[in-house]
């Protein structure tokens, strides 16, 4: 499953992605919220190729690592989550790609979840819960970004 997000943001690229890559500063633009809880044991600060990090949460652990890194162009995290109750794990892989216009920076955030067959019945709450995340971080970080 495949869902994907776009957003244009009044400032540039630069600027958005050391927001997103500045993982122990997060809390600065994006609070926390039934799904995310913070970020913790991050190897390096500001993220780079190979770092690591946890994002603890209700339902599970996100054992995360950035898998690509091309600033300003592109980052990817890719953070399996391992669900609580031994139900399994949601392979998620979430890429940010940030390109420039004339006067802003289109950012296209595209998020892959791979469900295991014990979760499917549930995929499409997974999914909903996915999207309206995803949809708060864009706009946090317009709102955040755009106010600098």
């Amino acid at each position: 499953m495949e869902i994907a997000f776009e957003v244009e943001i009044g400032c540039r690229a630069e600027q958005i992605f050391d927001l997103v890559s500045d993982l122990r500063g997060q809390d600065r633009w994006l609070g926390q919220s039934s799904a995310f809880r913070g970020t913790s044991d991050i190897s390096a600060n500001p993220a780079a190729l190979g770092t690591t990090y946890r994002e603890p949460g209700p339902l599970g652990v996100r054992n995360g690592e950035v898998v690509e890194y091309e600033r300003p162009a592109l980052i990817t995290f890719h953070q399996p989550m391992t669900m609580k109750l031994h139900a399994g794990t949601i392979d998620i892989l979430m890429r940010c790609t940030l390109t420039r216009t004339a006067t802003s920076t289109l950012v296209r955030r595209t998020v892959r979840l791979e469900v295991p067959a014990s979760l499917k019945p549930l995929q499409p709450l997974i999914s909903h819960s996915f999207r309206r995340e995803n949809a708060r971080t864009l706009r946090a970080l317009k709102a955040y970004a755009e106010s600098l």
